[in-house]
């Protein structure tokens, strides 16, 4: 079973493989969580090369939880990717963007005058079990050559197929309408922000993401893992 380590020592650590929990930070994407992890170990270990990498994209929208393999544990990277995710954040009723979340403006609103507390929990149980999810066109996914993102800024129309995915538990912990607060057990492969779409698509008022923290992936934990400052600190000692 793979494990997180914070015992590093040497270059020698890093390039036999090393498993590290990181917070990414809110905005930054995941690539730049591994270059700037990338450019700290090369620096401080005298490296010219060392391969680092992410196991599972986090959006630049989002912060939580980024696992960072090195060396010869990259190639271990999927099996950690297979995990179980959990994720919490909220979601705004009553509109719609067309990323799903706020990295675009609003495009439509809704009346939420019929929602309630029962039809919310309602709803919430028939997102649960095994579903199809088609991702969101504002994605990294590629299609024709393109990330899905590079076609809708450009306009184009791209047919985007539904894919299984498994939602364990979907859990409302607070809710102020329009503001949803939640709490999300899912497989990989799951899109937070086509959760939040498709959620409000069933309580036919919109609904669109506006925070969101992944916590855990398998049993590794956001309480764990370090923040960027935190580890160039630490293998600086």
């Amino acid at each position: 079973m793979l494990k997180a380590n914070t015992n590093i020592n040497s270059k020698t650590d890093f390039l036999e493989g090393q498993l590290i929990l990181f917070h990414k930070p809110l905005r930054w994407s995941s690539f730049d969580v591994v270059k700037k992890v990338r450019n700290i170990i090369k620096t401080t270990n005298n490296l010219k090369k060392i391969k680092v990498g992410h196991a599972g994209t986090l959006d630049p929208l989002a912060d939580g939880l980024l696992i960072i393999c090195t060396g010869k544990l990259t190639k271990r990277i999927e099996e950690v990717q297979e995990q179980k995710k959990i994720y919490s954040g909220e979601i705004t009723l009553g509109a719609t963007t067309p990323s799903y979340d706020r990295e675009t403006d609003v495009n439509k609103t809704f009346d939420t005058s019929h929602i309630n507390e029962e039809l919310i929990l309602e709803t919430c149980k028939k997102f649960e079990g095994k579903i199809m999810q088609k991702p969101p066109i504002f994605s990294a996914l590629k299609r024709e050559g393109k990330r899905l993102y590079q076609h809708a800024r450009e306009g184009t129309n791209v047919l985007i197929k539904a894919r299984k995915i498994e939602v364990e538990k979907f859990d409302i912990t607070d809710i102020n309408i329009p503001k949803l607060k939640f709490k999300v057990s899912c497989s990989k492969g799951t899109y937070i922000r086509s959760l939040a779409h498709d959620f409000g698509e069933k309580l036919n008022c919109g609904a669109y993401l506006t925070s969101l923290r992944r916590e855990q992936i398998g049993n590794f934990k956001l309480d764990e893992a370090y923040t960027i400052d935190c580890f160039q600190e630490k293998i600086l000692i």
